[in-house]
């Protein structure tokens, strides 16, 4: 039996959604941010010493890495589908879209939160000039511009095909979900982006999608 080690309103979410649109079973255990600092809780380290999620085992097997878990899953469970065959051109493009959703789209991301958090965090009066000012200077400079480059290709993208692997859905579309979902609640995916838009819509409409959310619970990014 797979066991997904969820961690809330995170990337494993997407790993639901993956073994939903399978229709592999699967057991999912239960992990919380902590509240104060939003970090994933100490217990899972006892299944991988990053402590990190996602992770999913399978059997003898204990893997993480949102890409390295999805081309897993697909591969081995997939009977060919949402994901096209070993060495093919179709497969090169796919495996670029596994990488590039983390490598690439989630670091700008991430400084954004990072950003957005200094300017808001409680600290000495005398130090909030100074944070505030470096925060936004950061952000208007170098983040910023990163997220609309980010934004404009991927936009650019989706106009050459349905979807992000090619003309059926797949799972590049699953491991996108979770960057694009992060530029819709931080990153500045709004109507300039009417192809991203529509994506989220879609994808949000699937079933398999509405199944992962109820197994999941509760999944908000901010």
């Amino acid at each position: 039996m797979i066991v997904v080690h969820h961690l809330n309103n995170s990337r494993s979410q997407r790993i639901l959604w993956l073994l939903e649109e399978l229709g592999v079973p699967y057991e999912i255990r239960r992990y919380q941010r902590d509240p104060q600092t939003m970090l994933a809780p100490p217990a899972l380290r006892a299944i991988h010493p990053l402590g990190k999620s996602p992770m999913i085992t399978d059997g003898e097997l204990t893997l993480a890495e949102s890409g390295a878990i999805v081309e897993y899953l697909a591969d081995r469970y997939g009977a060919a589908r949402l994901i096209p065959a070993p060495g093919t051109p179709e497969r090169l493009r796919c495996n670029y879209w596994l990488h590039y959703a983390e490598g690439s789209a989630m670091p700008p991301l991430l400084l954004k939160l990072v950003f957005r958090r200094i300017e808001t965090t409680p600290m000495p009066f005398f130090a909030k000039p100074v944070a505030r000012g470096i925060a936004r200077k950061v952000q208007g400079g170098f983040v910023d511009p990163q997220l609309k480059l980010h934004l404009d290709y991927l936009e650019g993208e989706l106009g050459k095909s349905e979807w992000f692997g090619g003309d059926t859905f797949g799972v590049a579309d699953i491991q996108l979900s979770f960057p694009l979902e992060a530029f819709a609640a931080r990153g500045g995916l709004d109507d300039r982006y009417p192809r991203l838009a529509t994506f989220l819509q879609r994808i949000h409409a699937r079933p398999a999608y509405q199944r992962a959310l109820q197994q999941g619970g509760e999944y908000r990014l901010g």
